[in-house]
């Protein structure tokens, strides 16, 4: 009889600890924060408090953000949040001749193209730190750097590699605005690594 006292008391305890352990697990897991899709990590980020720290981390935001553009689901209020964090990474010369309406309106059309042609960027890739090339403009005395990216699009069934040139330009808070962007042929080294 007493065996049969301390199975009881010994099932009474593992029971107590697993519902113990239970309990926890529900109340921790219910009061963690939902997790943020990627066009709310972009449109959360206060790029007045944390704006990227180089011109190769400018690229990579920008790349997020238009890899959303073309391949996330979002509302238009969302698109204009992004767009709006698009422009901030934006040289005043390049933002002055994309204001913001005709800006979203450029996006809205390369957006529904995308769509409509079933195109998506499946990945995008930055150069190596030590591969973006920095210089100063002799007569404007600014800091200039050319960032090279590279992205891998799907269409359909078929991929293809397409490879940008960004220019940067400092300003006078010391961020790295992209003054300029053209397509460029030629295979760019790349490395997704925070080097």
């Amino acid at each position: 009889m007493k065996k049969v006292g301390i199975i009881i008391a010994a099932v009474a305890c593992v029971a107590l600890i697993c519902g113990g352990f239970w309990f926890l697990k529900v109340r921790m897991d219910n009061s963690k924060e939902p997790e943020l899709t990627e066009v709310q990590k972009i449109t959360t980020r206060d790029l007045e408090k944390d704006y990227p720290s180089s011109a190769r981390d400018v690229i990579k935001f920008y790349n997020r953000i238009i890899t959303a553009y073309y391949g996330e689901k979002y509302t238009d209020q969302e698109l204009e949040q992004m767009a709006a964090q698009a422009l901030m990474l934006f040289d005043e010369e390049l933002a002055a001749n994309n204001p913001k309406e005709d800006y979203l309106k450029q996006i809205r059309a390369e957006a529904g193209n995308y769509k409509s042609r079933k195109r998506s960027i499946v990945n995008s890739n930055v150069c190596n730190s030590r591969d973006v090339v920095y210089l100063t403009d002799k007569e404007t005395k600014d800091n200039i750097a050319y960032v090279t990216a590279s992205y891998f699009v799907k269409e359909n069934t078929k991929y293809d590699r397409t490879h940008q040139e960004y220019v940067l330009r400092k300003d006078e808070e010391g961020h790295w605005k992209i003054l300029t962007f053209y397509k460029v042929s030629g295979k760019a080294s790349e490395d997704d690594s925070d080097e």
